[in-house]
């Protein structure tokens, strides 16, 4: 059972040599999320690297009887020193993978429908 102060998603703020504790809009940003493995890992790795703005993605999982995953986006800096925040890039690579999701599903579940009328004719 999860205790109310459970947290899925850690986001952990950059130390930019400041004493600002940034999260918001940083170009990288290092996420833990925990009761996750290498499933969602490496899908949301390889649906993050095709977006043109990530520089790098990567992520591990720090030992095998840990069931949490951490996981690292840089993006490039553009011509005009801006980049896209990590996070959105993130959020970005969730939505992404979700449909990718929803669509295999909706072709399975289509082709299974196929097979059981084909097997009741």
């Amino acid at each position: 059972m999860q205790s109310n102060d459970y947290v899925k998603l850690q986001v952990c703020p950059v130390d930019d040599n400041t004493n600002a504790k940034l999260t918001v809009g940083a170009p990288n940003l290092s996420f833990i999320i925990r009761d996750e493995d290498h499933t969602l890992g490496n899908s949301l790795r390889y649906v993050i690297m095709k977006n043109p703005d990530v520089d790098f993605c990567g992520y591990t999982i720090p030992h095998p009887s840990e069931s949490k995953i951490n996981f690292r986006i840089q993006s490039k800096i553009n011509n005009d020193s801006t980049s896209t925040p990590a996070i959105d890039i993130f959020r970005q690579g969730l939505v992404d993978l979700k449909q990718m999701c929803s669509i295999v599903l909706e072709k399975y579940e289509e082709t299974v429908k196929t097979f059981k009328d084909m097997e009741t004719n």
